[in-house]
């Protein structure tokens, strides 16, 4: 269970609490930007400081303004600045935008926020084609050097900073940017991973709880295992919705008409073996060919959103039929933010230091993987396998885990609004149940439809139902269902 800070403010964080923002002007027009300051570790705040990267877009009216509203994407790893300006700044309704200062912080870690890095380009682009359905003691041996390199790489640019990226410690960071923005409570809107950050800070900080909205749910009780095999399930509904589109679409490459998402399934599992066996051109001017592991990513990159599968059928149209997989490394690249100059945002690089962190890890080794291939392969029989070799690189990181499964009750804090997709890929529905029924005054909202995360996304229903709680405070009835 995760025990709620004292109320009072240590004195030795009063320094913290008491900051000022120096603002100015960045990015794109009307957006603000600031340094917030934080200790790198809340046990000893002598330690030294980590700085965070703030934006903000002023409340632009009319209306009497509700204070500020923080955004955050997810991941772990994704940068909620990139999200505040590119998405949330200027496409959230204009009338939360009119009475909230909509405002990002890059967590601890993530993107301009003392970013891990732990690769380079061209050694993140031998990284994501490395054989993760190893068929030999040679191919695991060359996996798990990978995932080596990798940790090690990690662990050679942060060694102090890897420790105290958890999501405790950001989410104590947001009550420290709530402080300093003037505001007694914190309204908030996390989406995926978001949902972590969001039910975090209500576990700690309940008496503190404003707005908060979690889409697409996790469930914080779940051990890393067991969070990566109903990830692995997850992804293989959100599949079996986009076989039964394909089948129905002229241009399909998995099956015509009439045919099952079964055998949809084995028909994508036998192009992936033989991309295993014979990786294509791609035409990639760093000389990369599509092989199974990229042409996986990319399949699964696509499974996040619905408007997403027409592109994917047209890729795998290519790769399959043309021999051209420049469409799949597309979808690939776009998946671990590698821009055409080859370079890659510390996306993935911050997605295992939180990960690897926050939760004991999945495997300790290769035979662990290979006990719960079974397993995995029943919940996905088109990506059980790779996920599961996927979920052995938090074995080999050079800092131990700090956290572990815990409940999250919030006791006292006023009802938080849980969103759960009912085909989600990333963050399976069972997640956003189990969260309502934890939090204390969770609220469940189910949006009966694919892709994930609902907020925003196409639904009148959700959205309605979500402006009305930021705007007036008025949470659904628990339970309450759109499509």
């Amino acid at each position: 269970m995760l025990t709620a800070l004292p109320r009072a403010t240590p004195s030795a964080l009063a320094p913290y609490y008491d900051q000022k923002l120096s603002w100015r002007a960045c990015g794109a027009p009307g957006f603000e930007c600031a340094t917030l300051r934080a200790p790198l570790d809340y046990a000893d705040p002598g330690k030294g400081d980590v700085r965070l990267a703030v934006a903000r877009k002023k409340a632009t009216g009319p209306g009497e303004r509700l204070g500020s509203l923080l955004v955050n994407p997810g991941g772990p790893g994704a940068s909620a600045i990139q999200y505040l300006q590119m998405h949330a700044g200027i496409g959230y309704p204009a009338q939360v935008r009119a009475r909230y200062d909509m405002v990002a912080v890059d967590p601890r870690g993530v993107a301009r926020s003392e970013p891990v890095e732990c690769l380079d380009g061209p050694e993140m682009d031998r990284y994501t084609q490395t054989d993760v359905t190893p068929d030999d003691q040679r191919e695991t041996d060359g996996l798990v050097a990978a995932y080596k390199k990798f940790a090690e790489g990690c662990g050679a640019d942060a060694p102090q900073l890897l420790r105290h990226v958890s999501t405790t410690e950001a989410a104590r960071d947001m009550d420290i940017l709530r402080e300093v923005l003037g505001d007694e409570r914190l309204n908030y809107v996390g989406a995926s991973y978001g949902t972590s950050l969001g039910a975090t800070y209500a576990g700690l900080f309940p008496q503190r709880v404003g707005r908060l909205v979690l889409d697409g749910a996790m469930d914080p009780s779940l051990s890393a295992r067991r969070m990566n095999l109903d990830q692995t399930a997850g992804f293989e509904t959100a599949f079996q919705a986009f076989a039964k589109d394909c089948v129905r679409q002229p241009d399909c490459p998995l099956g015509g008409a009439g045919t099952s998402p079964g055998q949809v399934g084995k028909n994508l599992k036998a192009f992936f073996d033989e991309l295993d066996a014979a990786p294509v051109p791609a035409g990639d001017a760093d000389g990369r060919r599509l092989g199974e592991s990229l042409a996986t990513t990319g399949v699964i990159a696509a499974m996040y959103d619905e408007s997403a599968w027409p592109q994917l059928r047209e890729a795998l149209a290519s790769a399959m039929k043309e021999k051209d997989g420049a469409g799949l490394l597309m979808l690939s690249d776009s998946y671990y933010e590698r821009d055409g100059e080859g370079s890659y945002s510390n996306l993935m690089f911050a997605n295992a230091a939180v990960n690897c962190l926050d939760l004991p890890p999945s495997f300790h080794g290769p035979e662990d993987v290979r006990r719960a291939l079974p397993a995995f392969e029943k919940a996905s029989p088109v990506f059980g396998e790779s996920l599961a070799w996927a979920a052995l690189n938090c074995a080999y990181w050079p800092v131990a885990a700090t956290g572990e499964p815990h409940r999250i009750e919030a006791k006292g804090a006023k009802p938080i609004v849980v969103v759960g997709t009912t085909r989600d890929p990333a963050t399976p529905y069972r997640w956003a149940r189990s969260l309502a029924g934890q939090l204390s005054s969770g609220r469940l909202l189910t949006y009966d439809g694919d892709g994930h995360t609902a907020y925003g996304r196409g639904s009148d229903c959700v959205d309605r139902t979500i402006n009305a709680y930021l705007l007036r405070g008025t949470p659904p009835a628990d339970g309450k269902r759109c499509s």
